[in-house]
């Protein structure tokens, strides 16, 4: 496993783990078919939802993930994008907000 793959697995844990400790859940996002979707959904107590895209540090989402969430976003769901865990605090508190 090379380095980037390494960091996204972990950044990946530490959302897991610090949304669990919040009280939700954040299961593992899979769409056969329709590929480009975010990595992991979010879902917190009161029904707040949203769809997170984890990246190793400084990597992009690649034109078709942008698609997705730029689809997602004009349904009304917020999408974020992961590359470091210092941002996963941040994410939880929006997401609790709106």
């Amino acid at each position: 496993m090379n380095y980037s793959n390494k960091s996204e697995k972990s950044i990946e844990q530490k959302l897991t783990l610090t949304v669990k400790k919040c009280g939700g859940i954040c299961p593992k996002f899979f769409s056969p078919g329709f590929d480009g979707m975010p990595d992991r959904l979010v879902l917190l107590p009161f029904g707040k939802i949203a769809f997170v895209e984890v990246k190793a540090p400084n990597k992009k989402p690649r034109p078709l993930q942008k698609a997705r969430h730029r689809l997602l976003q004009k349904l009304g769901f917020k999408v974020y994008v992961l590359d470091d865990a210092g941002q996963i605090g941040g994410i939880i508190d929006e997401i609790r907000t709106t």
